[in-house]
């Protein structure tokens, strides 16, 4: 005889379900925005009461923050093996990896995290303002100080962040201009040779090659 599956305890069942309703919300505001976004419309798609999103998150603003912080914590981890690396060559070239993997496997946080921006940050405003701009100006020494090494060209490495960000979340953010000039959605050998060709140009480009 088989054992009865054991009840889920309260934290798991706690887990689970705002697991559901982050997925949720990530695509619902991905698709249209937070002016367009409800609680009910979330709801329905986590397959949830519409007082379940409350009892986790009061507002709709606290779901939205929290699904632009998770996308930005992603993307904060994906930069740890650019900030351990001896040169640009394994730190760039793994950041581009890690971020073009994070294109791949979550398409709509990056949507949403452009849709707020593109709309002037009404949101998450202050958040650009302090946890952004302190992780860029991190990264700016890094970069600067392998420029100082003659491990890379001197380019401007605020700009060259911004070519990092734009060329791998443009796999993400759009996603459905690819998939049709690709003639279907990307498969695992497209995503790979998509990262060795953007690894390379900007490698090259940056005189680390």
């Amino acid at each position: 005889m088989t054992e009865a599956p054991r009840p889920l305890r309260r934290t798991e069942i706690r887990q689970q379900n705002e697991t559901l309703i982050l997925q949720a919300a990530e695509k619902v505001f991905a698709e249209a925005g937070f002016g367009g976004a409800t609680m009910q419309l979330i709801a329905d798609m986590a397959g949830l009461p519409k007082a379940n999103l409350h009892y986790y998150f009061a507002t709709k603003e606290d779901l939205y923050r929290r699904v632009v912080q998770d996308i930005f914590e992603i993307w904060l981890q994906a930069a740890e093996s650019m900030d351990q690396a001896p040169g640009p060559v394994e730190g760039i070239g793994a950041y581009i990896e890690a971020k073009m993997e994070i294109s791949r496997r979550h398409p709509d946080g990056s949507k949403v995290w452009a849709y707020e921006v593109m709309h002037g940050a009404p949101v998450i405003q202050d958040y650009l303002e302090t946890t952004l701009r302190e992780w860029t100006a991190g990264r700016v020494r890094l970069i600067e100080g392998w420029i100082a090494a003659g491990k890379m060209a001197p380019v401007d490495p605020e700009h060259l962040l911004y070519m990092l960000w734009a060329a791998t979340q443009h796999y993400a953010d759009f996603g459905h201009q690819i998939a049709t000039l690709n003639g279907g959605p990307l498969t695992d050998a497209d995503w790979q040779r998509a990262t060795d060709s953007v690894k390379t140009m900007i490698l090259r480009g940056i005189g680390a090659l």
